[in-house]
């Protein structure tokens, strides 16, 4: 259970993400957001996670079975933080072309089943029909929620904003799933999450000469930049991984969309943000979702890990 509710605080600190930009200075874009973000948070989770793991390290000195850093696990630990990088651009690609509310819905509600489609397909377990109702309550929730926000400006779906979300949600799929692997082979998750967090901020770096940084001039800029990269990656993301130790990729998925509820509940109570009886009705049905997932994930280990190959 506890790796459960390090899932879920770690989607309640994602959920911020949206107030933080809205209570932060003029004169930002998302992709300048987006690149600071993540030069500052993935160095703080290179940092935090890899001391943690350096810790770890010195406990287990004796164990002669730790695996070695070979061709595979390195390139799962790259093909991580390329993910986080990418995951953004994506993600705004979505909400810009369709939308706050569609966007959102399409890269937070296909996450946990492209999740779960890929951890079947690479692991050839079919996912539990807790997890599958849970799923279906809580991608439902998302929807009802979307549908009661802010609508897209046209009067349509564009498709490249569509694909852009999708995107983003297959992003995050391929972290957990990633992360899974490396867990399952033995790697201390610290030791997995460091890596990804200095993957994604040296990705980034070579972003800044392109992007408009004159926000960080102002107190409310640096405040906005440091808890976006250390709040909601660096910790997020430590809390995360660890709670991935736990559980299987499409569990810990589905347990992310916690995110838009926090994020619901933040604009309401901070932004003055007013929701409709349909978007309601669908925090209540995400909840519910949420709930049934954490009372179906009390096992010790949920699933367990899977062999593998030789």
């Amino acid at each position: 259970m506890v790796h459960v509710l390090a899932v879920l605080a770690a989607a309640v600190l994602f959920g911020t993400t949206g107030t933080s930009q809205a209570l932060g200075p003029d004169g930002t874009t998302p992709l300048s957001i987006g690149v600071m973000r993540m030069v500052i948070g993935g160095t703080g989770l290179a940092v935090i996670a890899f001391s943690l793991a350096a810790r770890h390290a010195r406990r287990r000195t004796a164990d002669a079975s730790r695996p070695r850093l070979t061709l595979r696990p390195l390139s799962l630990m790259v093909l991580t933080g390329a993910c986080l990088a990418l995951y953004q651009p994506l993600f705004f690609l979505g909400t810009e072309r369709n939308g706050v509310a569609v966007g959102t819905v399409v890269a937070l509600g296909s996450a946990p089943i492209l999740a779960g489609v890929l951890e079947w397909a690479l692991t050839r377990r079919s996912p539990t029909a807790t997890w599958m109702a849970a799923t279906a309550l809580a991608t439902l929730g998302v929807v009802l929620l979307g549908s009661g926000g802010e609508a897209g400006a046209g009067g349509g779906t564009d498709p490249i904003g569509l694909l852009g979300s999708v995107g983003a949600g297959a992003s995050f799929a391929v972290i957990a799933n990633a992360q899974r692997r490396l867990l399952d082979d033995g790697w201390d998750p610290f030791t997995v999450v460091g890596a990804m967090g200095a993957s994604s901020a040296a990705i980034c770096v070579f972003a800044l000469p392109f992007v408009d940084l004159a926000w960080l001039g102002t107190a409310s800029g640096v405040v906005m930049a440091l808890w976006l990269g250390l709040g909601t990656i660096s910790i997020a993301y430590v809390l995360f991984t660890w709670g991935l130790s736990g559980l299987s990729a499409a569990t810990a998925a589905t347990l992310t969309l916690g995110e838009p509820l926090t994020a619901s509940v933040l604009g309401i109570v901070l932004l003055g943000e007013r929701l409709s009886a349909l978007a309601v009705v669908g925090l209540v049905v995400l909840a519910a979702g949420l709930a049934l997932l954490a009372w179906g994930s009390r096992a010790p280990r949920d699933p367990a890990p899977y062999a593998v190959e030789a």
